[in-house]
């Protein structure tokens, strides 16, 4: 997600909703400063350096912000939340050293894309495609999932059908893709493989729409899930009050019409835990598992703590998250790796600098089981696992975005062997 800025000292107060005035903005983009932009330096190295960090600087900032909390403990804060350098894996949760799995490829800079999700599509003729939204050209760029090799882009800026505004989420769900524009603030649906835009739902319910999740729980109809992480102030960087937190999630229904293929999508209902232990402050990636009904929410907030959240389909919080401190940075992008017999892993992005770390977490249990990094991949946003063979993956692969500007890949069986996994996931 992109990066909030603090509120000023003086200011801190009133964005911590110690005044009752709240000014509701109706469909707030939700636009935020990129913490990136800040001062960051873009490595030019595959190893650079992590960031320093002052003790001195830390201290200060702890105390201000205790005092803050002390005066305003009942509603959501308004800190920094800027990613993180390996330096924050100190004493993480305790989980076990980090393997290295070297990129299978990386594409092309695409600079200036701010590339953000990925999805999988397998053609007619064999190949499989890599689909990524990118935020700042409003399009999708569409990549060979074996090569990298840039094969075309859809859309531009704009609201008709076809069009996009900040495209965040995507997924597929058999020959349909859908997109999520958090500036248009709705879900567009395309037919694959031409892309041709079919219809638009969430417009009238949506308000800064990010991530998507659909499964299929009977034959031609989809149930989908889209985040909503609304915020208010001027830069959109105030979390809501508590009560609002329970729209943090839209539930729908979706149904295509077989005569003539036309979209009839239904809101079901939203939900979002309420508590200021583990409400939903700042969310983005969402994936389930349908065989242990379960949701797995990312709440990107570190501020508070920043896990995944642990929800059963029907939008219940079961009262469960990764175990503590899991994650050194921002937990992001999500996804289930199924294996044969019901078993298989979570795989979550902690993202950091100068390399993401991916924590594998059992299935069932969400036991951690083993993290990795590659060479080169930074600063993830999303992924995507596709667990079938391609003709260059043939244990299959995951797929991350790498610095906003390009796409990675990792092939699942040399995943499997640096970590001791189960081999039946990739046989």
């Amino acid at each position: 997600m992109d990066g909030r800025q603090s509120a000023s000292a003086s200011t801190a107060c009133q964005s911590l909703y110690c005044d009752e005035a709240i000014y509701i903005l109706p469909h707030a983009s939700g636009d935020r400063t990129d913490s990136k932009a800040l001062g960051r330096v873009m490595p030019s190295r595959i190893h650079s350096r992590p960031m320093n960090i002052r003790l001195s600087t830390l201290t200060a900032t702890a105390a201000l912000l205790a005092a803050v909390l002390t005066g305003c403990a009942s509603a959501p804060d308004a800190r920094n939340t800027s990613r993180s350098s390996d330096a924050a894996l100190t004493g993480a949760g305790g989980l076990r050293p980090t393997a290295v799995v070297p990129e299978s490829f990386v594409t092309d800079p695409a600079d200036g894309e701010e590339l953000d999700s990925l999805a999988t599509w397998p053609t007619e003729n064999g190949d499989t495609w890599l689909i990524a939204t990118a935020k700042a050209s409003h399009r999708l760029l569409v990549f060979d999932a074996d090569t990298g090799a840039l094969l075309r882009s859809v859309g531009g800026k704009g609201e008709a059908l076809g069009r996009f505004k900040r495209p965040n989420g995507v997924t597929v769900q058999g020959d349909h893709l859908f997109v999520v524009e958090r500036d248009n603030h709705r879900v567009q649906a395309f037919s694959l493989p031409g892309f041709a835009p079919l219809a638009v739902f969430g417009d009238s319910a949506l308000r800064s729409p990010y991530g998507i999740w659909i499964h299929e729980p009977v034959p031609g109809e989809y149930s989908a899930y889209v985040t909503d992480s609304f915020m208010y102030g001027e830069k959109y960087d105030r979390v809501p009050a508590w009560e609002e937190l329970s729209e943090r999630v839209k539930h729908f229904s979706i149904r295509f019409d077989p005569a003539n293929g036309a979209l009839d999508a239904r809101l079901l209902g939203q939900f979002g835990d309420t508590s200021p232990e583990a409400a939903l402050r700042m969310v983005e990636s969402i994936a389930g598992d349908p065989a242990n009904d379960r949701l797995l929410i990312a709440d990107e907030d570190r501020r508070h703590v920043s896990t995944l959240r642990d929800y059963t389909l029907a939008g219940q919080y079961t009262g469960r998250s990764l175990p503590d401190a899991s994650f050194g940075a921002e937990a992001e992008g999500v996804a289930l790796w199924s294996c044969r017999d019901g078993d298989g892993y979570w795989i979550a992005v902690d993202q950091l600098a100068p390399l993401t770390v991916f924590h594998l977490f059992d299935r069932r249990t969400l036991e951690h089981r083993g993290s990795f990094k590659g060479e080169l991949t930074s600063y993830t946003d999303g992924i995507t696992l596709h667990s079938a063979a391609t003709r260059g993956f043939t244990g299959g692969a995951l797929y991350a975005v790498h610095d906003d500007k390009a796409v990675t890949a990792f092939d699942l069986r040399e995943v499997v062997r640096a970590l001791g996994l189960n081999p039946n996931c990739t046989e």
